[in-house]
């Protein structure tokens, strides 16, 4: 079996007397879809950003391909291979679509700001993930004019140019209608050729058509893995989350 991108074991974070991560373990294997499911208050951004760094778990250890992060700050977690895409757009909205991607690549190499032409100095990557996302027409538009969709493809596209082992998607459908939750759905699933992806995601009709695995939380702990058929037929998710309906 080949080794895990991430592998989190027995995670634990309080808020005072408030325990919001209680002994979570999960792995996530090679270009696999790993969704991270449950009601609100369940602890899924606590995870999420204790695993890009942005807060520091009481105990447990996270690795990334092998090699122990728990401690390490952000900025070294995305240059061993860790990209985050946030559930509010991140991008920079004066820039154009193929300077917001070459800004992603330089600030992965400690770089980020350092010329006046962030379009420079770059290589061919960032074009490469602009048409891998299907944005490489649109490479010139200014982010502010982008659809929404686009301005979700074009984080995507920020993500992959910097060559993750390992994507973060914290709600990447949050605000799409339904013409662009189809199309992301669809540039999604075939990510995982890229990378392995870690996905938060309220919307169960995506999460069901894009994860290979599934890990639900519940007030803090994890009540079930699987797959999502699995998922769909344990008793405790559908008491916890899921309903009678799904």
């Amino acid at each position: 079996m080949a080794e895990p991108v991430l592998d989190i074991e027995v995670l634990r974070k309080s808020f005072g007397a408030l325990l919001v991560t209680d002994d979570v373990s999960l792995h996530v294997a090679p270009h696999r879809i790993h969704a991270v499911i449950g009601p609100n208050g369940a602890g899924k951004t606590t995870l999420i950003q204790q695993i890009s760094g942005a807060l520091k778990p009481d105990s447990g250890r996270i690795r990334l391909a092998g090699q122990d992060i728990t401690a390490l700050a952000p900025h070294l977690r995305a240059r061993l291979g860790l990209a985050r895409v946030f559930q509010i757009t991140s991008i920079l909205p004066e820039y154009t679509a193929l300077e917001n991607v070459s800004l992603a690549v330089q600030a992965r190499h400690g770089s980020a700001f350092r010329m006046i032409g962030p379009s420079s100095g770059t290589g061919p990557e960032p074009m490469r993930a602009l048409d891998r996302v299907g944005l490489a027409p649109r490479h010139a538009i200014r982010a502010q004019r982008l659809s929404h969709g686009e301005k979700r493809r074009l984080e995507l596209a920020m993500a992959l140019a910097v060559q993750p082992r390992l994507m973060l998607l914290d709600e990447p459908l949050a605000g799409a209608g339904p013409e662009d939750t189809a199309s992301l759905i669809t540039l999604l699933a075939g990510l995982k050729q890229d990378c392995a992806i870690l996905l938060v995601e309220h919307d169960m009709d995506a999460v069901f058509k894009l994860a290979d695995d599934i890990t639900v939380l519940a007030l803090g702990r994890v009540i079930a893995r699987g797959t999502p058929a699995e998922i769909k037929a344990n008793p405790a998710v559908r008491a916890a989350y899921l309903g009678e309906d799904v």
